[in-house]
């Protein structure tokens, strides 16, 4: 079975569409998204926001991220990058590591509103020489918006399912500097009993341009209570989770770059809504990072990169006990490339965590053009994952963690091609294969069986990217996109897999998105998944807006089909929903 994933790019809401392809993940300079010898997706979230309601419904447009969730708008989310688990994916905000040490399952809790993120960008395929432990099948990197004007914009929806959804931004430019602040807050009632979420975030983000170079300081939170029925087995379960963040980099001259970030999550899980004193969780988690990074030109085409980092978590907890660990790294990479000739990337990172243990990650990746249109490109890259503390830990009525788990290692191996003709059609193909050692999951015998956290050997996903754009118009765009995946091992005998064989077989979109006159602006979007030894299932999203210049009210269908799928194992998603309201700018300083 072949299905076909047609994902939008879209466009600015009032202004053209943007052109810049530049992306930041995956490299150690910027560089255009067609000199990339690495599979890189580019989302541009402001220029999407208003046909668009959360974070994830841009990861939603990539057949390799399969997203996992318990509840639409990114509530208890994982994501999963070409089959690896939830906990292979590293997160970013603006280049700096903001994964939690407590469980993979709170990764993608960022405390980033909507309206603050300028882009997203995934790197697929190993990237721990880049950026450290956790990046074993990619990358996500949120990259937060600099205000372009004074500004002052408001938004307001509602929708069935007790659906109520405000969001604020303020933008203040003067001289260097920049100030922005956005709020957003999303509450439902569920569409099921104990499904109920409230969401909330807030962020600050502050640029200064000074005789140093660029300095920017990012302070987020975000407070999401949830009802968590089936979450985690047959238990009508209730969680609240809250972020904070502060970050902080700092330019120092034109070719050194230090940063700092500090972020705290608290978890409160009770296992039983109903009756809390039975089984209740509160765990506090911590990690600071601190990092330097440098650049030396070497010649007319090649440069020198390098670098060291320091980490260090800590958890409290009432059931995983009080921990504390410490990780430090120090990298270079040397990249040579002679635009639209070659090019060529060779680096390694050596990490070390707890006493007289090391990680070395070396990667090399090689692109070269054969005309005009045609980039063939490779690499080759090892990564690694330090074992979360619930995989160490965690113990409760149907799951056990293992204290003496080791780390996860993989060799990532892509090759692909690129063709480009003249920007109206372009095309792309990547084969794909990692080989993983010490893969961390949770396994039984029998369904009577508690899930323990254990080591599997030689875990196998191979697979297959294929990608199609047509630009039809100046304001339309179609891209066409399938994933094929297919893991295999030999170690696992007749134990049952909780996460690890939940991966999509084949995946697919078909969507369009077009700016019409009288500023309407459309999307829709049809997604189909097969599971390994489940049925298919396809869902369809469709979004229209009209962008006027102070006032832009919207409409947005969430599987308009009604399909009944589960992206967890026995956790429902919600039927057919829709959300109406309007944005309007109360002051705009153009």
């Amino acid at each position: 079975m072949v299905w076909l994933w047609v994902s939008y790019a879209a466009f600015g809401q009032v202004a053209e569409p943007r052109r810049e392809s530049v992306v930041v993940t995956g490299t150690f300079e910027p560089l255009d998204l067609e000199e990339m010898d690495r599979a890189v997706r580019r989302f541009e979230v402001q220029d999407w926001a208003l046909v668009a309601n959360t974070p994830i419904d841009f990861l939603k447009l990539d057949p390799s991220l399969d997203l996992r969730q318990r509840s639409p708008n990114g509530i208890q989310a994982d994501l999963s990058i070409r089959g690896g688990t939830f906990g292979q994916t590293l997160v970013l905000i603006d280049g700096q590591r903001v994964n939690d040490a407590q469980s993979g399952h709170h990764h993608l809790n960022v405390p980033l509103p909507l309206a603050s993120i300028e882009r997203i960008e995934v790197l697929k395929g190993s990237g721990s020489t880049l950026y450290g432990a956790d990046a074993v099948g990619g990358a996500v990197n949120f990259i937060t918006r600099r205000g372009e004007r004074s500004e002052i914009r408001s938004r307001a929806s509602a929708g069935n399912f007790g659906v109520n959804q405000q969001r604020v931004t303020l933008d203040y430019l003067r001289g260097r500097l920049s100030q922005s602040l956005a709020a957003d807050r999303d509450f439902s009632s569920g569409f099921q009993p104990n499904r109920d979420y409230r969401n909330l975030s807030l962020l600050s983000r502050t640029n200064l341009t000074s005789g140093w170079g660029a300095s920017d300081l990012t302070l987020a939170y975000t407070d999401r209570p949830f009802g968590a029925d089936q979450f985690y087995g047959n238990f009508n379960s209730w969680e609240r989770t809250r972020a904070q963040l502060v970050s902080a980099r700092q330019a120092l001259g034109t070719r050194t770059q230090a940063g700092f970030t500090w972020r705290r999550h608290t978890d409160l899980f009770v296992l039983y809504r109903d009756r809390p004193q039975v089984f209740t969780n509160r765990h506090a988690a911590e990690s600071y990072v601190g990092s330097v990074r440098r650049t030396e030109t070497l010649g007319v085409n090649a440069k020198l990169f390098y670098g060291a980092e320091g980490i260090r978590e800590s958890i409290v907890s009432n059931n995983l006990g009080t921990h504390a660990r410490a990780r430090g790294a120090a990298y270079a990479s040397l990249d040579v490339r002679a635009l639209r000739r070659f090019s060529f990337s060779a680096g390694a990172r050596e990490e070390s965590y707890g006493a007289g243990k090391r990680q070395f990650n070396p990667s090399a990746s090689a692109g070269a053009w054969l005309g005009p249109r045609l980039k063939l490109r490779g690499g080759v890259s090892r990564a690694f994952r330090v074992p979360t503390y619930t995989d160490l830990f965690y113990h409760d009525p149907a799951n056990r963690g293992s204290p003496d788990l080791r780390p996860e290692t993989a060799w990532n191996y892509e090759g692909g091609a690129d063709w480009n003709a003249g920007g109206r059609w372009r095309a792309t193909a990547t084969v794909f294969h990692r080989r993983e050692q010490d893969g961390i999951d949770y396994v039984r015998a029998h369904p009577a069986d508690l899930w323990r956290a254990s080591n599997i050997q030689r875990l196998r996903f191979t697979g297959l990217e294929t990608g199609l754009t047509l630009r039809a118009r100046r304001t339309h765009q179609v891209d066409l996109h399938y994933t094929g995946l297919r893991g295999a091992q030999t170690a696992l005998g007749d134990l049952q897999s909780k996460y690890v064989f939940n991966y999509p077989v084949h995946t697919g979109i078909a969507s369009w998105m077009a700016a019409l006159p009288g500023q309407f602006w459309f999307r829709t979007r049809l997604g189909a998944t097969e599971r390994l030894r489940r049925s298919p299932y396809a869902v369809w999203d469709v979004y229209a807006a009209r962008a006027g210049k102070r006032l832009r009210p919207f409409l947005q269908f969430s599987n308009l089909n009604d399909a009944r799928y589960q992206e967890i194992p026995g956790v429902a998603m919600p039927g057919r929903s829709v959300v109406g309201g309007i944005e309007w700018v109360l002051f705009s300083a153009q």
